[in-house]
């Protein structure tokens, strides 16, 4: 409540003015007699000692805490006669000149005056001015305002509609408001992931799908051994040649040209593809005519042996080109990430998936299952090798081409352009010279791997002991990997274009609150599938390669060990996306060294000291290690890069949670596992039986654990979940 201007008082008292007839100074009957002018006009003070019997003034002229603490100096006195004149006292007041008409249903509301009004007598502007009463004053006196919790715009779309059941908006904590971003940016973030997560899932369900028919079709001992080798070279040649600098680099150059760019980026994304294509065209040819060789390098224990040498080369000869489709495929996606489009570059590997189990299907039909032929690299036939590598060929050329109606459909047309000087690809190449050596630094600990993982697997079945190769090391890796691919990466392949804009724009605070989210939310997930795989891993894979028999439950030592090392990898996964938004690719390569450094000194250390049937157990351990310390690396060095805040409180507080829950979780849901599983065995019964028991288990104490530490991530979740269900 704001007082008038007290040197005004005396004007709208109800009497008559000057301007009415009646001579300066005279007395006129019933009124107070005004007091003669000083000397020293002071506009502050004049009429002070006023008397009014009558208070005829506005009752807002009452509140003395706004009188003693607004601020006179800043605004000056209005000019009198700038009020209007109040009407007789107790007449009836005098009906506005824009009021409502009786007759029309919906007035115009009048316009608001530009100048002083008669309740903001200083000039406030009535949006931006507000006043405090005693009473607020009194009650509000011991209270702090809240702190505004920076993440309330990413779940916006996540409040409950009108009618909905659960919190509401009265309860409801008020945040502070979100910085000016476009509307609907958290919505769209969250269909985009919930697209991509539900992508992955149906790529990572078919390949496991293609992994069990492998596993039917050739085992999982030695043959297969061969067969992974060969079909891991094109992935690693190519991520070592280009992957890594198309996923890191050029999308923040693809989303700057569509910014800057005339033409939406469309010549450069051109540009780009012709030279993926040209340089991969290139090292795809020499690669194959060096297939002998690669061999070798990958593993000198398949090299020794000319009969598995001979398979591995035959294979690596049709699986090597498929390094050229995963370029063109990778390119073509991140072509339409930058535009948006995220859903095709996560559906179309489910089309690769489904040739490679018709593939395999085929040659189960023609040769029979590995229980029932028995077949190793000195029985399968040309043709069987033939028809294995065509098909895992076909997979990738069936997925790179099935991009072509998603780019057509965006608006791209994709055609070769050579023009590559002067238009920045130049600059996305010196970025990329330290991908290069990132991807290097980390393929050479993989090939420390995969040659120690050989030895290891053939010296343990010469004892009696399969699958404890490299092939159950990449199964084991894969089924590891999968909430990584469908939560962490699906989250920070919608975020990375935001975050490479806030970055280009120097909004420091909305890259580390983006990196904080992907952190928190990805975290909900990431955490109790790390504590799953380690109290369920053997259950999981002696029912999922029930075909290889005993060796399964190998596998599922292979995929305990690596159980907990989910959670630094994802973290690392997500910091080293604060890097490349900055174009900063100099500092990941350094941190994998670290990494990979760790993961090969720890594994041969494995290799060397533990039984050859748990060596690879020991590798997978060590793999998870290395990411410990490079994830610490990682942190120290982002967060100087953010100006020394990486909310890394609130992130610690969460996974800390988390993890307090999940501890307790998995002794429980683990014990069970192994009492049905001595009770029933570790067949197909048993493992199903151990899988829901162990899991019912572990996931009702979970949730008891953490409804009890008030993880508001998952709670958040949880509640997302219980509205997009409508209960």
């Amino acid at each position: 409540m704001n007082a008038p201007y007290n040197g005004d008082r005396a004007q709208g008292t109800g009497g008559p003015t000057p301007s009415q007839g009646t001579a300066p100074g005279a007395q006129v009957p019933g009124q107070v007699p005004a007091p003669a002018p000083a000397q020293d006009h002071d506009p502050y003070v004049q009429d002070a000692y006023d008397y009014d019997p009558y208070r005829s003034q506005d009752l807002s002229a009452q509140d003395p805490v706004t009188e003693a603490l607004y601020d006179r100096a800043s605004h000056p006195p209005p000019p009198p006669g700038t009020y209007q004149e109040a009407g007789p006292l107790y007449a009836a007041p005098q009906a506005p000149s824009g009021g409502p008409d009786p007759r029309v249903w919906a007035q115009t509301p009048p316009p608001e005056p530009d100048g002083p009004s008669r309740h903001l007598p200083y000039g406030d502007h009535a949006a931006t001015t507000q006043f405090v009463g005693v009473d607020s004053l009194v009650t509000r006196a011991s209270e702090e305002d809240p702190e505004p919790d920076a993440f309330t715009h990413l779940y916006r779309d996540q409040q409950a509609a009108p009618g909905a059941s659960g919190p509401s908006a009265e309860d409801a904590p008020v945040a502070a408001p979100a910085p000016a971003k476009p509307a609907g940016k958290a919505a769209g973030l969250l269909k985009s992931s919930a697209l991509m997560a539900a992508g992955t899932i149906v790529s990572r369900i078919t390949g496991f799908a293609r992994t069990l028919v492998i596993a039917g079709a050739i085992g999982v001992a030695t043959l297969n051994d061969s067969y992974q080798v060969a079909n891991t070279l094109p992935t690693m040649i190519y991520v070592l040649v280009g992957g890594g600098a198309l996923n890191a680099v050029f999308i923040p150059q693809l989303v700057r040209a569509m910014k800057n760019d005339d033409d939406g980026g469309e010549a450069y994304a051109n540009r780009l593809l012709t030279l993926v294509i040209t340089l991969l065209g290139a090292v795809t040819v020499v690669c194959v005519l060096a297939a002998p060789l690669f061999i070798r390098m990958m593993s000198p224990t398949i090299a020794g042996d000319p009969k598995r040498l001979d398979v591995a080369v035959a294979f690596a000869h049709y699986c090597l080109p498929t390094m050229f489709f995963m370029g063109v495929h990778v390119v073509l996606g991140q072509i339409l990430n930058a535009r948006g489009r995220f859903g095709a570059m996560m559906w179309t590997p489910v089309l690769n998936n489904i040739v490679v189990i018709a593939t395999f299907g085929t040659f189960i039909w023609a040769f029979g299952g590995f229980t029932a032929s028995g077949v190793s690299e000195a029985t399968i036939t040309p043709e069987g090798v033939r028809l294995l590598g065509i098909g895992t060929l076909l997979g990738l050329v069936v997925q790179s081409l099935a991009m072509l109606p998603y780019l057509r459909d965006a608006g791209f047309k994709p055609r070769l352009r050579f023009d590559w000087k002067g238009h920045g690809l130049g600059k996305a190449a010196g970025l990329a010279k330290w991908t290069f050596f990132f991807v290097l630094a980390n393929q050479i600990g993989l090939v420390v791997v995969t040659q120690l993982a050989t030895a290891a697997g053939t010296a343990a079945e010469k004892q009696g002991h399969g699958g404890t190769g490299i092939t159950a090391y990449n199964y084991a890796l894969l089924l590891w990997q999968m909430p990584q691919a469908i939560i962490t990466v699906s989250v920070m392949t919608a975020v990375l274009p935001r975050i490479s804009r806030s970055a280009h724009d120097g909004d420091a605070a909305a890259v580390r609150d983006d990196i904080s989210y992907g952190l928190r939310t990805s975290a909900v997930a990431i955490v109790p599938c790390a504590f799953a795989f380690l109290a369920l891993g053997v259950p999981m894979a002696t029912l999922l390669y029930a075909s290889a028999g005993k060796d399964a439950m190998n596998i599922g030592f292979v995929l305990m060990a690596f159980g907990l090392g989910l959670i630094p990898y994802s973290v690392q996964y997500v910091v080293l996306r604060g890097f490349y938004a900055y174009e900063d690719t100099r500092t990941p390569f350094y941190n994998t060294v670290i990494v990979a450094a760790v993961n090969a000194g720890v594994s041969a250390l494995a290799y060397f000291v533990l039984p050859a049937r748990w060596a690879v157990v020991g590798m997978a351990a060590a793999y998870g290690l290395g990411y410990v310390v490079g994830v610490g690396v990682a942190w120290s060095r982002l967060k100087t890069r953010l100006g020394g805040d990486l909310d890394g409180a609130h992130v610690m507080r969460t996974y800390t949670r988390l993890i307090g829950a999940c501890v307790p979780a998995a002794v429980v849901g683990g014990a069970a596992a192994y009492g049905v599983m001595q009770v029933l065995g570790s067949g197909a019964l048993g493992s199903v039986a151990a899988l829901v028991a162990g899991g019912i288990a572990l996931g009702a104490v979970f949730l008891l654990a953490a409804k009890r530490m008030r993880i508001e991530e998952l709670n958040s979740m949880v509640g997302m979940v219980r509205g997009r269900l409508g209960r």
